[in-house]
This record gives structure tokens, sequence and C-alpha cells, in this order.
């Protein structure tokens, strides 16, 4: 008898459904993205700013679970598609503040499709999809609160 387990069927893991499934959403959401000119790590990082204006390149990558120096190229990106502007906090030179430009401001109106998007291609109303969320957000909370830091 051979003492190793056989690991699950792919289908058998959570991880890969959820993966499957970022990827699934990246692609019904691409054709709405390319309209507003922006990739997905770009929404995001305007939707963390469309919450609160004017935060720091930290607390915008504490707020996606991502390091600075991944935020900082999209920020760039962002501040030269006119969406963003980028400047040093006067009260602490180490850190950059961005602030939505008007045009990030009025984006905001027009990314309302994103969310569309998915409710249309997903044959789920919108109860399923917010209890959904609320599911797989609360696993993940448990799942940071569980899992020590890795540094």
């Amino acid at each position: 008898m051979d003492p190793s387990p056989c690991p699950p069927p792919l289908d058998a893991h959570l991880c890969y459904a959820i993966y499957s499934a970022n990827i699934a959403i990246n692609r019904a959401y691409r054709p709405a993205l390319e309209r507003l000119g922006l990739t997905y790590p770009q929404y995001l990082v305007m939707s963390v700013l469309w919450e609160r204006d004017g935060q720091s390149i930290g607390d915008i990558a504490g707020r996606l679970a991502l390091e600075s120096s991944t935020i900082t190229p999209l920020v760039k990106r962002l501040e030269g598609a006119g969406f963003v502007r980028r400047e040093r906090n006067p009260e602490d030179e180490r850190q950059v503040i961005v602030t939505l430009s008007p045009q990030g401001v009025a984006l905001r109106q027009d990314a309302a499709c994103v969310g569309e998007t998915l409710l249309g291609r997903s044959d789920l109303s919108i109860a399923e999809l917010m209890r959904l969320n609320d599911e797989i957000r609360r696993f993940r909370d448990v799942l940071i609160a569980n899992t020590p830091d890795a540094e």
C-alpha cells in the first residue's frame, strides 16, 4: 500500500475554483475595461481611490494586499493616462499621495458597466452575487487571521 495519499482531482481543489473564477471574471471584464482604458489591476487601484481619494501608495497597496512596488508602476500609468495625480506628502517626503484628477472622478460613472457585466454574464441574481461575495470575503478573512505572516 502506498503511504502517500493521492491529491484530489483539480476540480476538487477550492483554491483552483477561486483561481479559475478570477480568470473568468477578468475575461468577462476585459471588454468593458478596454473601453475605459484600464487594465484590471488599474481598475482595482481606481476603485480604492473612488472609495477614498487622496491615499498614499502604501495605503493603496495595503487595501489591495499588494506590495508598494507593485502599485507604483500602476499609478504611474494611471497618471500618464490622466486619471490620477501623484504628489509628495509635504509632511513626509517619503510618501507619495495619489489623488483623482477630474477625468478620474468622471471615470467612476462610466465604470458602473464593469459590475453590470458580471451580473449579466453570471446568471445569478444581485442577492446571490452579494451572498457569494460575503462568503468569499469571510473565508478570506478567516484565512488571513489564521495564517502567520510569511516574512
